[in-house]
């Protein structure tokens, strides 16, 4: 299952996470200044480290004793007279294996995320990813005994103070029970997994790494091709759509196969554990009601004619055009400032305008500066995209992204140090209790990078260039919310009609283009070669339904921020309070201390009128 109490095992498989073979690595140079390499040596020195080969051979060793030592005995111990402290004991040890698999799983994760075609890291991720796996088949029956338990017995358990500290982690675990399946049945599913969906999710991204798209005579990877996008050059964005195009239609029979295995391996699982919707299993994941996503999914789509419609509509008149081709969305604007913006002016952006909210938030972020846990040149073989991956609470977190000195990639630079700030502050939960449900998992990397837009707009005097900040704020909260609704929708429409049946990889582009010009509005001409622009998504294969948590943080941060603008003393420190529970707490209970209500009707709407007031104020502008 997945669930929090594998939550090991998950960073070693969902998470993509570095560099080459060694961990210490020199500093890039680029037109953007010198660009950090992480240096993962925190971690282990090197893929033939004796420490990997040490702690391998421990987490067998431990997993088979734990089995050994608790296994067919926790409800009638629980039960006995100290069985609470009993309990407590068994769930340290297990918290304790779970820290040492996230250590061993997130380096071999990062380090196939750094070069994922390099055939010794594919070979080591992929060693490392199955040895967890067959160890952590001992800890299967863990979770499911003492779901096993009676809810009276577990509640005198947990009047022992040793237990009690971990209570929001039973309780969260309890919540699965409807859904668990008979032990064997488990083991099955686990063991599984590697030939199942663990494989063909490393097949998706070795085949993402591998493909070359001729753009103006040059081969080049996905990421610099995907950056074309946003060329100043209209033609370059052009031959960057039709180069993305054509080598996705030779492609598209495997990516179509990859979609296709994975939705009916889901359906089977989903089946299997009696999940009535195609994404209860997502909301289950995040401690979150289906009728809130509902009516988040609901609000935005109802949203799109006055965001991102009357939005493309805006920029097409900046253009003087009536229509932008689906290659100029991501355009840079006609008046927005030329240039690339140094690394280390980036870092200054961000770290200021941390530090204008908060010293504490900025000095861990600086952390990630200092120390060197970013990894931020364009590399060949490089996970394309950004990420900030949590490891494990004994260690710290990580971040990769693929900088290349647009404006973007400082937002991008102060999302993932959002990420970065809430797992440091969250680490102190333990393994256990540290990962944050995605309901809450974007909120302080959205609100690192609206603190980052805000200081930046308030430094802004020129009126075009303030109105290019603000045009690209808007562009990428349409990017976050209507894009990741529509991402969803796509998602929800495809796993549902996989039920009958295989879609081909014609009837995926179709069902895109739908969802596609549904979001994006009359004011953007959708060309042929688009429809299967669906096939580079990671989120699709590596988390499905994981997308609308971006919409959902990113309404939550402007009715959060709104809150913060005409707060008195104290919501910085309410705000860190909030990072540092991790998952120790439901969102709602969260977000009382703002006066926040995510179940409120209105709730979402508040969210969105925060879009459409920047769109108002650009269009005041002329």
């Amino acid at each position: 299952m997945t669930s929090r109490s594998t939550s090991a095992l998950r960073k070693s498989a969902a998470h993509k996470p570095e560099g080459k073979k060694s961990a210490a690595k020199p500093i890039a140079k680029s037109k953007t200044g010198k660009l950090p390499e992480w240096n993962l040596a925190d971690l282990y020195s090197g893929i033939d480290a004796p420490e990997v080969r040490r702690d391998l051979e421990k987490m067998d060793s431990e997993c088979v004793a734990f089995e050994t030592d608790y296994k067919g005995k926790l409800a009638e111990n629980t039960a006995t007279e100290g069985g609470g402290k009993w309990l407590a004991e068994a769930v340290r040890r297990y918290e304790a294996i779970d820290d040492l698999a996230g250590r061993l799983g997130s380096y071999a994760g990062l380090v196939h995320a750094g070069d994922s075609v390099d055939p010794a890291i594919s070979k080591f991720y992929g060693d490392v990813s199955e040895r967890l796996t067959n160890a952590s088949v001992h800890l299967l029956f863990f979770p499911l005994e003492l779901n096993r338990i009676d809810d009276a017995v577990i509640e005198r358990a947990l009047e022992s103070p040793e237990l009690a500290h971990y209570r929001p982690w039973i309780e969260d675990l309890r919540k699965e029970k409807p859904y668990q399946l008979e032990d064997r049945i488990e083991q099955l599913f686990h063991e599984k997994s590697q030939s199942g969906y663990s494989a063909w999710n490393r097949l998706f991204d070795q085949t993402i790494s591998a493909l070359r798209f001729k753009v103006s005579g040059k081969e080049l990877a996905i990421e610099p091709t995907l950056s074309l996008l946003q060329d100043r050059v209209g033609d370059k964005r052009k031959a960057a759509a039709q180069a993305l195009a054509k080598t996705f239609k030779a492609n598209e029979r495997t990516f179509a196969l990859i979609t296709n295995t994975l939705a009916k391996d889901k359906d089977i699982s989903d089946r299997w554990r009696g999940f009535k919707d195609v994404a209860d299993s997502r909301h289950l994941n995040n401690r979150v009601e289906r009728e809130v996503v509902d009516a988040l999914v609901g609000s935005v789509r109802s949203a799109y004619p006055k965001l991102s419609h009357r939005y493309y509509q805006l920029k097409a008149g900046w253009f003087k055009k009536k229509k932008l081709a689906h290659w100029d969305r991501n355009a840079p604007l006609p008046f927005a400032a030329t240039g690339s913006i140094a690394w280390r002016d980036a870092q200054n952006m961000v770290l200021t305008a941390y530090r204008g909210f908060s010293p504490e938030m900025a000095s861990i972020a600086e952390q990630f500066f200092t120390h060197r846990w970013i990894d931020a040149p364009v590399r060949p073989g490089k996970a394309p995209g950004a990420f900030s991956h949590p490891t494990t609470p004994s260690a710290h977190p990580y971040v990769l992204m693929n900088y290349q000195g647009k404006p973007r990639d400082v937002m991008t630079l102060a999302h993932e140090l959002g990420h970065g700030v809430h797992q440091v502050l969250a680490a102190k939960n333990g393994p256990l209790m540290a990962p944050t449900p995605l309901t809450l998992a974007e909120t302080a990397s959205v609100f690192g990078e609206m603190l980052t837009f805000k200081r930046l707009l308030a430094q802004t005097k020129n009126a075009k260039q303030r109105q290019a900040l603000l045009a690209g704020k808007v562009e990428d909260m349409i990017n976050t919310v209507v894009r990741q609704i529509a991402f969803y929708t796509f998602e929800r429409a495809i796993h549902t009609e996989r039920k009958n049946g295989e879609l081909t990889a014609k009837r995926i582009g179709e069902i895109w283009l739908s969802v596609q010009g549904e979001s994006l509005g009359p004011a953007i001409d959708i060309r042929p070669g688009y429809e299967n622009f669906w096939m580079y998504i990671p989120h699709f294969i590596h988390s499905p339904f994981y997308v609308y948590a971006y919409a959902f943080g990113d309404c939550l941060v402007n009715s959060l921020y709104a809150v913060y603008e005409h707060a008195q003393e104290g919501f910085a420190e309410r705000y860190l309070a909030m990072l540092s529970a991790g998952g120790t707490k439901h969102y709602s209970e969260l977000l009382k201390p703002f006066g926040l209500d995510a179940k409120d009707p209105k709730f979402w709407d508040g969210g969105l009128s925060v879009i459409a007031g920047m769109i108002d104020e650009l269009e005041g502008m002329g």
